[in-house]
Protein backbone atom coordinates (compact mmCIF):
# COMPACT_ATOMS: atom_id res chain seq x y z
CA UNK A 1 0.00 0.00 0.00
CA UNK A 2 1.45 3.47 -0.74
CA UNK A 3 2.15 6.11 1.44
CA UNK A 4 0.41 8.94 1.72
CA UNK A 5 1.80 11.85 0.30
CA UNK A 6 3.74 14.47 2.31
CA UNK A 7 2.50 17.08 4.28
CA UNK A 8 2.53 20.43 2.00
CA UNK A 9 4.51 22.00 5.48
CA UNK A 10 7.13 19.15 4.97
CA UNK A 11 7.81 19.30 1.60
CA UNK A 12 11.28 20.71 0.54
CA UNK A 13 10.14 22.39 -2.64
CA UNK A 14 12.70 23.32 -5.29
CA UNK A 15 12.73 26.37 -6.47
CA UNK A 16 11.88 25.91 -10.73
CA UNK A 17 8.79 23.84 -11.19
CA UNK A 18 9.65 20.82 -13.78
CA UNK A 19 7.13 18.65 -15.82
CA UNK A 20 8.19 16.14 -17.14
CA UNK A 21 7.12 14.44 -20.50
CA UNK A 22 8.20 12.22 -23.07
CA UNK A 23 9.94 12.43 -25.79
CA UNK A 24 7.16 11.96 -28.40
CA UNK A 25 5.36 14.59 -26.57
CA UNK A 26 8.17 16.93 -26.39
CA UNK A 27 8.51 16.79 -30.30
CA UNK A 28 4.54 17.48 -30.66
CA UNK A 29 4.88 20.08 -28.40
CA UNK A 30 7.56 21.82 -29.87
CA UNK A 31 5.85 21.69 -33.32
CA UNK A 32 2.86 22.81 -31.85
CA UNK A 33 4.22 25.79 -30.97
CA UNK A 34 6.44 26.59 -33.89
CA UNK A 35 3.08 26.28 -36.47
CA UNK A 36 1.49 28.66 -33.98
CA UNK A 37 4.32 30.75 -34.01
CA UNK A 38 4.63 30.88 -37.84
CA UNK A 39 0.50 31.94 -37.88
CA UNK A 40 0.26 34.93 -35.77
CA UNK A 41 2.09 37.87 -35.26
CA UNK A 42 1.81 38.35 -32.26
CA UNK A 43 5.22 38.11 -30.34
CA UNK A 44 3.37 36.98 -27.26
CA UNK A 45 3.36 32.74 -28.50
CA UNK A 46 6.35 31.05 -26.80
CA UNK A 47 8.45 29.44 -29.25
CA UNK A 48 10.38 27.48 -26.86
CA UNK A 49 8.69 24.93 -24.46
CA UNK A 50 11.88 23.72 -22.44
CA UNK A 51 13.25 27.57 -21.17
CA UNK A 52 12.39 28.04 -16.97
CA UNK A 53 9.34 29.09 -15.91
CA UNK A 54 9.14 32.62 -14.75
CA UNK A 55 7.23 33.10 -11.40
CA UNK A 56 6.02 35.98 -9.45
CA UNK A 57 8.46 36.35 -6.51
CA UNK A 58 5.46 35.08 -3.89
CA UNK A 59 5.16 32.15 -5.44
CA UNK A 60 6.68 28.64 -4.58
CA UNK A 61 7.40 25.95 -7.07
CA UNK A 62 6.94 22.01 -7.32
CA UNK A 63 8.20 19.40 -9.47
CA UNK A 64 5.24 17.98 -11.55
CA UNK A 65 5.12 14.81 -13.75
CA UNK A 66 3.02 14.76 -16.81
CA UNK A 67 2.34 13.74 -20.37
CA UNK A 68 1.67 16.33 -22.64
CA UNK A 69 -1.95 18.14 -21.11
CA UNK A 70 -5.30 17.56 -23.33
CA UNK A 71 -3.65 14.44 -24.61
CA UNK A 72 -5.69 11.08 -24.40
CA UNK A 73 -4.34 8.68 -22.02
CA UNK A 74 -3.19 6.35 -24.80
CA UNK A 75 -1.11 9.20 -26.35
CA UNK A 76 -3.29 10.42 -29.02
CA UNK A 77 -4.95 14.31 -29.25
CA UNK A 78 -8.51 14.52 -29.22
CA UNK A 79 -9.57 17.67 -30.27
CA UNK A 80 -12.77 19.66 -28.55
CA UNK A 81 -15.59 21.55 -30.25
CA UNK A 82 -16.04 24.93 -29.04
CA UNK A 83 -17.59 26.81 -32.09
CA UNK A 84 -16.99 24.58 -34.76
CA UNK A 85 -27.56 17.89 -36.52
CA UNK A 86 -30.46 17.53 -33.40
CA UNK A 87 -33.30 15.96 -35.49
CA UNK A 88 -33.80 14.66 -31.99
CA UNK A 89 -36.47 12.98 -31.48
CA UNK A 90 -38.37 11.87 -28.99
CA UNK A 91 -38.17 7.80 -29.76
CA UNK A 92 -34.72 6.49 -29.39
CA UNK A 93 -33.88 4.40 -32.85
CA UNK A 94 -32.53 0.96 -33.55
CA UNK A 95 -29.62 0.36 -31.86
CA UNK A 96 -25.88 0.57 -33.04
CA UNK A 97 -24.28 -2.17 -33.95
CA UNK A 98 -21.11 -1.85 -32.31
CA UNK A 99 -20.55 1.43 -29.58
CA UNK A 100 -17.97 3.85 -30.65
CA UNK A 101 -17.26 3.57 -26.76
CA UNK A 102 -16.23 0.25 -27.42
CA UNK A 103 -14.57 0.77 -31.05
CA UNK A 104 -13.12 4.06 -30.05
CA UNK A 105 -12.29 4.33 -26.14
CA UNK A 106 -11.79 1.29 -24.79
CA UNK A 107 -8.31 0.84 -23.82
CA UNK A 108 -8.32 5.47 -23.00
CA UNK A 109 -11.77 5.93 -21.80
CA UNK A 110 -14.24 8.57 -22.29
CA UNK A 111 -12.80 11.68 -22.04
CA UNK A 112 -14.71 14.79 -21.28
CA UNK A 113 -14.36 16.79 -25.05
CA UNK A 114 -15.93 13.43 -26.37
CA UNK A 115 -18.86 13.93 -24.36
CA UNK A 116 -18.82 17.98 -25.33
CA UNK A 117 -18.53 17.06 -28.66
CA UNK A 118 -21.61 14.82 -28.68
CA UNK A 119 -23.34 17.84 -27.40
CA UNK A 120 -22.16 20.09 -30.36
CA UNK A 121 -23.50 18.02 -33.24
CA UNK A 122 -23.24 14.29 -32.97
CA UNK A 123 -23.10 13.68 -36.71
CA UNK A 124 -19.97 15.65 -36.98
CA UNK A 125 -18.05 13.50 -33.81
CA UNK A 126 -19.95 10.71 -35.68
CA UNK A 127 -17.69 11.51 -39.29
CA UNK A 128 -14.60 12.78 -37.23
CA UNK A 129 -14.70 9.23 -35.26
CA UNK A 130 -14.58 7.24 -39.08
CA UNK A 131 -13.02 9.20 -41.32
CA UNK A 132 -10.11 11.00 -39.04
CA UNK A 133 -9.47 13.95 -36.58
CA UNK A 134 -10.93 17.40 -37.53
CA UNK A 135 -8.82 19.63 -39.35
CA UNK A 136 -6.60 22.05 -37.44
CA UNK A 137 -6.69 25.57 -38.39
CA UNK A 138 -4.93 28.62 -37.44
CA UNK A 139 -6.83 29.80 -34.83
CA UNK A 140 -6.66 26.37 -33.14
CA UNK A 141 -2.62 26.22 -33.32
CA UNK A 142 -2.62 29.58 -31.66
CA UNK A 143 -4.76 28.47 -29.01
CA UNK A 144 -2.66 25.39 -28.24
CA UNK A 145 -0.10 27.76 -27.96
CA UNK A 146 -2.10 30.36 -25.41
CA UNK A 147 -2.51 27.49 -22.71
CA UNK A 148 1.25 25.78 -23.16
CA UNK A 149 2.13 29.71 -22.57
CA UNK A 150 -0.13 29.73 -19.66
CA UNK A 151 1.00 26.27 -18.06
CA UNK A 152 4.79 27.51 -19.06
CA UNK A 153 4.26 30.14 -15.70
CA UNK A 154 3.43 27.43 -13.24
CA UNK A 155 5.80 24.50 -14.27
CA UNK A 156 8.67 23.60 -16.73
CA UNK A 157 8.44 20.61 -19.31
CA UNK A 158 11.59 18.09 -18.59
CA UNK A 159 11.54 14.57 -20.68
CA UNK A 160 10.62 11.36 -19.39
CA UNK A 161 10.69 7.92 -20.69
CA UNK A 162 7.85 5.73 -21.02
CA UNK A 163 8.17 2.28 -21.69
CA UNK A 164 4.34 0.62 -21.34
CA UNK A 165 1.10 1.39 -21.29
CA UNK A 166 1.44 1.70 -17.08
CA UNK A 167 3.58 4.17 -17.47
CA UNK A 168 1.65 6.45 -19.36
CA UNK A 169 -0.83 6.33 -16.83
CA UNK A 170 1.27 6.47 -14.28
CA UNK A 171 2.75 9.99 -15.44
CA UNK A 172 -1.12 10.91 -15.60
CA UNK A 173 -1.59 10.07 -11.83
CA UNK A 174 2.17 11.74 -11.17
CA UNK A 175 0.80 14.57 -12.75
CA UNK A 176 -2.34 15.14 -10.70
CA UNK A 177 -0.62 14.32 -7.29
CA UNK A 178 2.12 17.00 -7.79
CA UNK A 179 -0.11 19.88 -9.60
CA UNK A 180 -2.98 19.16 -6.53
CA UNK A 181 0.13 19.05 -3.92
CA UNK A 182 0.90 22.54 -5.68
CA UNK A 183 -2.78 23.73 -5.74
CA UNK A 184 -2.60 23.40 -1.65
CA UNK A 185 1.12 25.54 -1.58
CA UNK A 186 0.90 27.94 -4.11
CA UNK A 187 -3.05 28.43 -4.40
CA UNK A 188 -3.07 27.79 -8.22
CA UNK A 189 -2.66 25.13 -10.73
CA UNK A 190 -3.08 24.13 -13.82
CA UNK A 191 -3.59 21.68 -16.33
CA UNK A 192 -4.77 18.81 -13.96
CA UNK A 193 -5.44 15.88 -15.43
CA UNK A 194 -8.30 13.56 -13.73
CA UNK A 195 -9.46 10.14 -14.09
CA UNK A 196 -12.36 8.88 -12.38
CA UNK A 197 -15.74 6.36 -12.78
CA UNK A 198 -19.04 8.14 -13.31
CA UNK A 199 -22.23 7.82 -14.33
CA UNK A 200 -20.87 4.19 -14.91
CA UNK A 201 -17.88 4.94 -17.19
CA UNK A 202 -14.53 6.08 -17.00
CA UNK A 203 -14.20 9.13 -18.07
CA UNK A 204 -11.07 11.73 -18.02
CA UNK A 205 -9.77 15.32 -18.46
CA UNK A 206 -7.87 18.33 -17.64
CA UNK A 207 -8.34 21.33 -15.79
CA UNK A 208 -7.47 24.70 -17.38
CA UNK A 209 -7.00 25.81 -13.94
CA UNK A 210 -7.27 25.40 -10.40
CA UNK A 211 -7.99 28.36 -7.92
CA UNK A 212 -7.74 28.19 -4.15
CA UNK A 213 -10.46 31.10 -3.11
CA UNK A 214 -8.84 34.23 -1.09
CA UNK A 215 -12.03 35.01 0.54
CA UNK A 216 -16.05 33.73 1.62
CA UNK A 217 -16.04 30.08 0.58
CA UNK A 218 -12.94 28.72 3.09
CA UNK A 219 -10.85 26.01 1.36
CA UNK A 220 -13.18 25.21 -1.51
CA UNK A 221 -11.21 25.88 -4.75
CA UNK A 222 -12.92 27.41 -7.73
CA UNK A 223 -12.84 25.61 -11.57
CA UNK A 224 -11.66 27.83 -14.16
CA UNK A 225 -11.30 27.52 -17.88
CA UNK A 226 -10.12 30.07 -20.49
CA UNK A 227 -11.12 30.16 -24.14
CA UNK A 228 -9.48 32.33 -26.59
CA UNK A 229 -11.68 33.92 -29.39
CA UNK A 230 -10.73 35.40 -32.57
CA UNK A 231 -13.26 37.56 -32.48
CA UNK A 232 -13.77 40.60 -30.72
CA UNK A 233 -17.11 39.18 -29.10
CA UNK A 234 -18.39 36.92 -27.00
CA UNK A 235 -19.55 33.65 -27.94
CA UNK A 236 -22.99 32.50 -28.98
CA UNK A 237 -25.54 30.79 -26.96
CA UNK A 238 -24.65 27.13 -27.91
CA UNK A 239 -21.09 27.96 -27.61
CA UNK A 240 -21.87 29.67 -23.77
CA UNK A 241 -23.95 25.77 -23.17
CA UNK A 242 -21.07 23.90 -24.43
CA UNK A 243 -18.32 25.33 -22.40
CA UNK A 244 -20.49 25.34 -19.10
CA UNK A 245 -20.95 21.36 -19.70
CA UNK A 246 -17.42 21.10 -19.74
CA UNK A 247 -16.79 22.84 -16.86
CA UNK A 248 -19.33 21.58 -14.85
CA UNK A 249 -17.96 18.10 -15.76
CA UNK A 250 -14.61 18.57 -14.58
CA UNK A 251 -16.21 19.50 -11.45
CA UNK A 252 -18.31 16.60 -11.54
CA UNK A 253 -15.71 14.59 -11.85
CA UNK A 254 -13.29 16.56 -9.25
CA UNK A 255 -16.33 16.23 -6.19
CA UNK A 256 -16.03 12.42 -7.54
CA UNK A 257 -12.62 12.09 -6.78
CA UNK A 258 -12.23 13.79 -3.52
CA UNK A 259 -15.44 11.92 -2.35
CA UNK A 260 -13.02 9.09 -2.50
CA UNK A 261 -14.63 7.40 -5.09
CA UNK A 262 -11.90 5.62 -7.42
CA UNK A 263 -12.24 2.07 -7.59
CA UNK A 264 -8.77 1.03 -8.16
CA UNK A 265 -9.52 -2.42 -8.54
CA UNK A 266 -11.90 -1.95 -11.37
CA UNK A 267 -9.78 0.58 -12.82
CA UNK A 268 -6.79 -1.97 -12.86
CA UNK A 269 -8.94 -4.92 -14.32
CA UNK A 270 -11.36 -2.52 -17.17
CA UNK A 271 -7.69 -1.55 -19.06
CA UNK A 272 -6.38 -4.42 -18.30
CA UNK A 273 -3.43 -3.21 -16.51
CA UNK A 274 -0.85 -4.79 -13.97
CA UNK A 275 -0.89 -3.26 -10.45
CA UNK A 276 2.66 -4.66 -9.61
CA UNK A 277 4.23 -3.89 -12.72
CA UNK A 278 7.72 -1.90 -11.96
CA UNK A 279 7.58 1.78 -13.75
CA UNK A 280 10.75 2.33 -15.77
CA UNK A 281 13.91 3.68 -14.30
CA UNK A 282 13.42 7.23 -15.14
CA UNK A 283 9.98 7.97 -13.68
CA UNK A 284 10.99 5.74 -10.44
CA UNK A 285 14.07 8.09 -9.84
CA UNK A 286 12.01 11.13 -10.41
CA UNK A 287 8.90 10.85 -8.37
CA UNK A 288 12.19 9.87 -5.53
CA UNK A 289 13.21 13.26 -6.44
CA UNK A 290 9.98 14.75 -6.33
CA UNK A 291 9.12 13.58 -2.57
CA UNK A 292 7.14 10.70 -3.19
CA UNK A 293 9.33 7.19 -4.17
CA UNK A 294 6.98 4.80 -6.01
CA UNK A 295 8.08 1.60 -7.31
CA UNK A 296 4.82 0.18 -9.04
CA UNK A 297 1.93 1.66 -11.12
CA UNK A 298 0.03 0.38 -7.80
CA UNK A 299 1.83 2.77 -5.51
CA UNK A 300 1.02 5.49 -7.65
CA UNK A 301 -2.40 4.96 -7.12
CA UNK A 302 -2.14 4.83 -3.89
CA UNK A 303 -0.94 8.57 -3.79
CA UNK A 304 -3.25 9.41 -6.26
CA UNK A 305 -6.30 8.21 -4.33
CA UNK A 306 -4.36 9.29 -0.72
CA UNK A 307 -4.00 13.10 -2.70
CA UNK A 308 -7.71 13.49 -3.34
CA UNK A 309 -9.06 12.14 -0.38
CA UNK A 310 -7.02 15.28 1.24
CA UNK A 311 -8.99 17.94 -1.24
CA UNK A 312 -12.05 19.35 -0.51
CA UNK A 313 -14.82 19.60 -3.34
CA UNK A 314 -14.60 22.78 -5.59
CA UNK A 315 -17.14 25.68 -5.59
CA UNK A 316 -20.59 25.29 -6.85
CA UNK A 317 -19.56 28.99 -8.86
CA UNK A 318 -17.93 27.92 -11.86
CA UNK A 319 -15.88 30.29 -13.76
CA UNK A 320 -15.56 30.61 -17.58
CA UNK A 321 -12.70 33.25 -19.35
CA UNK A 322 -12.90 34.20 -22.99
CA UNK A 323 -9.87 36.17 -23.96
CA UNK A 324 -8.91 37.72 -27.38
CA UNK A 325 -6.72 35.81 -29.02
CA UNK A 326 -4.58 38.32 -30.42
CA UNK A 327 -3.19 40.39 -27.55
CA UNK A 328 -4.67 38.10 -24.83
CA UNK A 329 -6.98 40.81 -23.76
CA UNK A 330 -10.35 39.80 -21.49
CA UNK A 331 -13.42 39.95 -23.50
CA UNK A 332 -15.57 38.65 -20.94
CA UNK A 333 -16.26 36.37 -17.76
CA UNK A 334 -19.15 33.83 -17.39
CA UNK A 335 -19.51 32.72 -13.46
CA UNK A 336 -22.61 30.71 -13.18
CA UNK A 337 -23.61 27.59 -10.89
CA UNK A 338 -23.35 24.49 -10.76
CA UNK A 339 -26.05 22.32 -11.97
CA UNK A 340 -26.39 19.04 -11.41
CA UNK A 341 -29.58 17.58 -12.36
CA UNK A 342 -29.22 19.62 -15.85
CA UNK A 343 -25.73 18.11 -15.98
CA UNK A 344 -26.77 14.50 -15.00
CA UNK A 345 -29.21 14.83 -18.24
CA UNK A 346 -26.63 16.14 -20.67
CA UNK A 347 -24.50 13.27 -19.80
CA UNK A 348 -26.72 10.83 -20.33
CA UNK A 349 -27.72 12.09 -23.69
CA UNK A 350 -24.42 11.92 -24.92
CA UNK A 351 -23.81 8.87 -23.85
CA UNK A 352 -26.58 7.21 -25.32
CA UNK A 353 -24.80 7.91 -28.66
CA UNK A 354 -21.27 6.61 -27.20
CA UNK A 355 -23.18 2.97 -25.85
CA UNK A 356 -25.13 2.90 -29.17
CA UNK A 357 -28.45 3.28 -27.46
CA UNK A 358 -29.16 5.12 -30.63
CA UNK A 359 -28.00 6.41 -33.79
CA UNK A 360 -26.45 10.22 -34.18
CA UNK A 361 -28.58 12.89 -34.38
CA UNK A 362 -28.43 16.14 -35.67
CA UNK A 363 -27.64 19.62 -35.01
CA UNK A 364 -31.07 21.66 -34.37
CA UNK A 365 -32.70 23.68 -36.83
CA UNK A 366 -32.34 26.71 -35.02
CA UNK A 367 -28.44 25.86 -34.85
CA UNK A 368 -27.71 24.94 -38.21
CA UNK A 369 -24.98 27.86 -38.42
CA UNK A 370 -22.63 25.19 -37.03
CA UNK A 371 -22.29 23.48 -40.72
CA UNK A 372 -20.99 26.20 -42.02
CA UNK A 373 -18.07 25.50 -40.12
CA UNK A 374 -17.94 21.95 -40.59
CA UNK A 375 -15.16 20.22 -42.54
CA UNK A 376 -17.89 17.37 -43.37
CA UNK A 377 -20.71 19.91 -44.38
CA UNK A 378 -20.57 18.88 -47.91
CA UNK A 379 -21.51 15.00 -47.14
CA UNK A 380 -23.64 15.56 -44.51
CA UNK A 381 -27.30 14.78 -45.05
CA UNK A 382 -28.51 17.03 -42.19
CA UNK A 383 -26.63 20.31 -44.07
CA UNK A 384 -29.25 22.62 -45.17
CA UNK A 385 -27.06 24.15 -47.85
CA UNK A 386 -23.89 21.47 -49.16
CA UNK A 387 -23.32 23.67 -52.24
CA UNK A 388 -22.81 27.04 -50.38
CA UNK A 389 -20.87 25.51 -47.31
CA UNK A 390 -17.36 26.64 -46.59
CA UNK A 391 -16.64 23.83 -44.48
CA UNK A 392 -13.89 22.09 -46.80
CA UNK A 393 -11.94 25.79 -47.29
CA UNK A 394 -9.26 26.61 -45.38
CA UNK A 395 -9.80 29.91 -44.19
CA UNK A 396 -9.97 30.61 -40.01
CA UNK A 397 -13.74 30.27 -40.03
CA UNK A 398 -13.96 27.05 -42.11
CA UNK A 399 -12.93 24.55 -40.24
CA UNK A 400 -14.10 22.58 -37.46
CA UNK A 401 -13.68 23.56 -33.72
CA UNK A 402 -11.75 22.55 -30.73
CA UNK A 403 -13.17 23.24 -26.71
CA UNK A 404 -10.58 21.88 -25.50
CA UNK A 405 -7.89 24.11 -27.02
CA UNK A 406 -10.46 26.81 -26.04
CA UNK A 407 -10.81 28.05 -29.64
CA UNK A 408 -14.15 29.78 -31.90
CA UNK A 409 -14.61 31.09 -34.90
CA UNK A 410 -18.62 30.91 -35.08
CA UNK A 411 -20.59 33.76 -34.69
Amino acid sequence: MAESPPNPQELNIPNIPVEFVSEEEMALIEAACAAAHSSLSSSSVSSSICSPSRLPSKMRSIQSISLLSKRGLNGSREPDIEDSCNLRSTQKRSRVAQPFLLRFRRDTGLSVTDLTAADWCEKQLEFALHFGKRKINKAMKAGRARHLKLEEEVVKKVKVRVQSVEDTWAIKFINFVTGATQLLFEGLTRELPLIGFVEGVWLVGVIDEIRMSEKGSGRNPILVDTKTRVRDSLPSKPQRRNGRFQLMCYKYLWDTLVADSFPSRQFFNFFSLNPNYILSEDIREKTANSGFPTKTLDDIVGYYRNTCSMLPPSQDQLLLRYELQKDQSVLGEDQFAYDPDWLKKQIQGSLEFWLGEREASYTPEEERWKCRYCQFASVCPGNPTPNSSRGSTSSDTSQSFELEQNTDLAP
